[in-house]
Formats: structure tokens, sequence, C-alpha cells
């Protein structure tokens, strides 16, 4: 029964509810909440579920993918690229406990997600019944909130909560584990309400204009300002509130990993990325600058290194939505609270238009060595072995920044990071926080359904993707226009890196040997190559971008590659390695 027809059984003379099952409740939720694709995997506790779904079938596109995991990081790709909210099924059990990574990468990379399990018969509760997890307290760490429903009357505002936890304020995954009994139960369903409000929970914390002007005063005085940005930016729709900010006092930025792609690559004051496999230039001047503005970011660890020998030499202005990730890990001179896209307008009001030149060339010059020592090589080698780096290089020639570029984890991912080029926001997707091998191949999936019309590429690793390499049976099924461009450097090679470097070449368990990848792709009816030699690599791109449906490249890179620059693990930035 669709929307529609609940309408068209409604008496006038009543209140206006109908008795529908709790089942009919989640699915009428949904479209409620404009929802018009899940992610999902079936079994015995969300079967009533799956039966009303067929109903509703023609308005709520579900995607079968080959393991729960795969459900949650497609729904995280599809948020990311689309600004929606990524909604997955799992049954009870072992289905909503393979969620758990995706949960907690969703958690950590502030990733919009609703997921619906099912649960046993509440009768059965905590009798250890066939497939009963307590996914409420196994989930409770890696969700920004969850819930269990036992009574249908419940459905309709335990979903409508979640909606509105998930997106407001910093966006996070949120669980709704629903019984068996409260699916099948019928009760008089009177419409649904969007939720706008939840007593004692504040999404955005209050403005404060006297921090606002702190803010503006110390960049107007500043000498050396050095802007960090993250994916705050993007969540916020803040794009150009940003970019107007930057070019006002001609501020020079520098992108976290989960923040590329808010600013284009090419925008005249956009320095690079920071971070442990970041540019040389934005590093080492953290270390240099007088007033450090952040905007959306949460100093993590990677950005930071050694937090004791982090910026001391700066006043630190840090702009985000969550007062939690004030002066966590870095002091702050002065907080400004709130959603940057308000905060940054009332900021950008009150500063003068300033010429940094000086300062911004200092990071230009850096670059120029950073090229020297580092890009030149990646990008234009000399060795007989493809390099990751000018594998980017030719996929940026073909697609011109055009592409959704999403990751797996690793060394691959580290260089695409730094070599790929975006025109637009929400066109990078990777795994940031929590770093989750297996991740590339899903999300591409979902970012693809949050964008069809965009080329789609997933770059991953050879040991990434045979985590997750199943889901090539849902690329099969639904049609996906997915391109996979597996890096093969016959290692799992960031942690070989790390033994090269740190544990004398101790080769411990990094070598990983690989299936064909172009057979496997077969198998399941997808077209692929595999090259290994320079001469074949932009035909090879060129024949993956322009086929007409999903397709898989093996390109064979060194084995022993690393990626540099290198911020080592208990050193400062400004510490940072070019070789």
């Amino acid at each position: 029964m669709n929307t529609l027809e609940i309408n068209k059984y409604k008496d006038p003379k009543s209140s206006g509810a109908i008795e529908i099952s709790g089942s009919k409740t989640v699915l009428e939720a949904l479209l409620q909440e404009n929802v018009d694709t899940v992610f999902g995997y079936p079994g015995g506790a969300i079967m009533p579920i799956y039966d009303a779904l067929y109903d509703y079938s023609e308005k709520i596109k579900h995607i079968l993918v080959r393991h729960e995991q795969g459900a949650i990081h497609a729904a995280q790709g599809f948020a990311r690229v689309s600004g929606k909210t990524g909604v997955v099924f799992a049954t009870s059990g072992p289905g909503a406990t393979n969620l758990v990574t995706g949960l907690a990468d969703a958690m950590i990379d502030s990733n919009p997600v609703v997921c619906i399990t099912g649960q046993v018969y509440a009768s059965l509760l905590g009798t250890d019944a066939f497939q009963e997890t307590d996914v409420i307290n196994i989930t409770t760490p890696v969700t920004k909130w969850n819930y269990q429903v036992t009574d249908a009357k419940e459905i309709p505002e335990a979903i409508a909560k979640a909606f509105y936890i998930a997106n407001t304020g910093r966006p996070g995954p949120v669980l709704i584990d629903i019984t068996k009994n409260a699916q099948l139960q019928l009760f008089d369903y009177s419409g649904y309400k969007k939720c706008t409000h939840i007593r004692s929970y504040r999404p955005e914390p209050e403005i404060r204009i006297a921090y606002i002007e702190k803010a503006a005063e110390l960049i107007n005085n500043a000498k050396k300002p050095f802007v960090l940005f993250g994916q705050g930016v993007i969540l916020g729709k803040a794009e150009e509130e940003f970019k107007s900010f930057i070019e006002k006092a001609n501020l020079p930025a520098a992108a976290t990993v989960m923040g590329l792609s808010a600013l284009p690559t090419h925008h005249k004051l956009h320095v690079g990325m920071l971070g442990m496999h970041g540019n040389y230039a934005p590093n080492v001047m953290t270390n240099e600058c007088d007033v450090l503005i952040a905007v959306g970011m949460r100093f993590d660890d990677r950005v930071t290194g050694r937090l004791d020998k982090y910026a001391k030499q700066a006043k630190v202005i840090h702009l985000d939505i969550d007062p939690a990730e004030i002066d966590k890990n870095v002091k702050t001179t002065v907080p400004v609270w709130g959603d940057c896209k308000k905060t940054l307008p009332l900021l950008t009001a009150l500063l003068v238009e300033n010429d940094h030149s000086d300062w911004v060339a200092k990071f230009r010059e850096l670059e120029k060595e950073e090229i020297k020592e580092v890009i030149h090589n990646e990008l234009n080698p000399t060795t007989d072995a493809i390099t990751m780096g000018e594998v980017i290089k030719v996929l940026n020639e073909l697609t011109k920044g055009e592409a959704i570029i999403t990751t797996d984890v690793g060394q691959h991912q580290m260089v695409a990071c730094r070599y790929v080029r975006y025109n637009h926001s929400k066109s990078s997707v990777t795994s940031g926080g929590l770093g989750t091998m297996g991740f590339g191949l899903p999300a591409a999936i979902g970012a693809w359904y949050g964008a069809p019309e965009k080329t789609v590429v997933a770059i991953i690793g050879d040991g990434g993707f045979q985590m997750t390499l199943q889901e090539l049976g849902t690329i099969m099924q639904f049609g996906a226009k997915v391109k996979i461009l597996i890096l093969n450097n016959e290692f799992l090679g960031m942690v070989r890196q790390w033994q090269q470097l740190f544990h004398d070449r101790r080769y411990s368990f990094v070598n990983i040997t690989s299936p064909d990848f172009v057979a496997v792709a077969k198998g399941y009816y997808i077209d692929g190559e595999k090259i290994s030699e320079r001469k074949d690599l932009k035909s090879a791109l060129e024949k993956m971008l322009s086929h007409d449906g999903a397709y898989l490249l093996e390109v064979m890179v060194g084995k022993e590659n690393n990626v540099f620059p290198m911020v080592a693990q208990g050193s400062s930035v400004s510490e940072i390695r070019l070789k």
C-alpha cells in the first residue's frame, strides 16, 4: 500500500488514522524523508519489512549488496556525493554486526547514515535466540544515536528522530533496531511528522559575536595567517562562503584529506594537503604562521604530528559546529562555535582586504622544492616501472577534474589524495579517520547512485580490493557504471613502507598474492584489462573511461615505491621528510 493509497482509504469523518503494519510504516516514513535508494541485505528478522518493500519497489530502489559492510559503505558514498542521507537495511545478529565497521567509519568521518535493522521478537530478547545480538550496546560507541523499537506505535517517531539526528549539527550514523513483532504489528497510523526539535539535543551551538570579533581582529593584524580546512566546509554547504573568506584577506589555505574538493585544486590560494603524506609547504608553514585558522576540521593526529611541537608560535582560531572538538587536541586562542555557513560570512564581513602575497609566495617556494625532490620524479619517472603518481597524472588529463574519485586505504589512497585534481565539491570519497580497507569499491557503487550523471572512478590497491570484491556482484546485477582502477604493487604497500623505513626492511607478511583480477571481473560479466607497460597506460585509461558500463583496469606498478613526503610518527610537522 503506497502513500496515495493510504490517503485514499482515510475516512474524512475520522481522525484520519488507518490500520497498517509497522513494516509499512517504516517505508511510509522513508518516503516522507524523500528516500529513494536503500542499500541492504534481507534476512529472517527483517523479512516483514522486505515483504512490505515488495509493494513500494516503484518508489524506493533497493540495491542488494553482497555483504552488509558493503551496504553501509555504499550508503556512505551515496551520502557523501549527494548530500542526502544514506539508508541501510540489515537483519539481526550477524547482519547487524556486519555493519559495525561501517558505522565506526561513518561516525568518525561524520557521514549521515540511517541503518534499520531487524531484531528477534521482543519476547525472545535476552534469551540468546537464533540470530539475536545486543545490537544497541554493540553499536552505542559507533553511532550518534541508536534506539530499539518493540512496539509499532514507536516507529514513526523513532525514524523521524533518526533522520533529524543523522542530518543536523555534526552529521553521523544512527541505527534503529526493530523487533519482528513490531514489524508485523497492526496499529492505527495517522501520518508521519518530521522531527524538527528534540529536547536536550542542540545540534548547533550558539554563535558568539564577541568571539567572531576577536577572530577578525587576530586575522586583520596577522602577518602570516594560514587556513586549514576540513570536511566541515562541505557538510555545511559553505564552499562559496569559504572561498569568499580566504579571498577577501588573501589567506593561503590547505586541505585535510576529508576536506579535499571543498576548494577547487587549481584555486590560487590552495596550497596543498596537510598531514602525514601531505604537501611539504603546508606542513612546514604550520610551524611558521602567526595565526592558524582551522575551519571544520578536528586536528587529527595525522595532521598535527607531535602535538607538543605543533604550531606553538601561533594564535589558533578554531571554527567548528561540534564544541567537543574545541581544545580537544590543540589549545584554541579564539573558539568560533557554530555552522561555518553562518559563522564564515559574519567573520568575512569584519575582515579588511589584505595582501599577503609575500607570505603566499613562501608556500610556492617550498612547493617548488617538493616538485623538484618528489613530484617531478613521481609524475614523470625514468624507471621502467609505472608509478602510482603517473597513473593519476594521466587520469587527471583525461577526466579534467570532473570525475568523482573514491579510494580504498593505503599507498594508492595517499597518492590519489596528493595528485587527483578536483573542480567540484563532493568529488572526493575516502575513508579518513578509520582508514577502512575495503571501503573503495562499495563506496563507489553508492557514489554512482548518488550522482549517476558523473564518472565515478574507484582507485583501489590489490590488498583492499580483496576485502570487498564480492560487491562486483552488486555491480553485475544492478548495472552501476563504476570504473575500477586497481594499482597493484603486490604488497600491502603502506605497511611495507613502514617496515622498510622503521623496521629494517623486515617484510613480515606484507607480500600478498592476488587472483587474476580481470578474470574475476569477467566472471561477473564486467569487462577489464591488465597492463604493466607505460606505453599502454593512456590508451588503457581512455578505454576504461569511455566504456559504457562498469570496467576494471589493473595497472601493475613499482613494487617498492614509497609515498613521500612523510611525517614520521612521533615527529613534528616541520620535520617532514622529502625522501
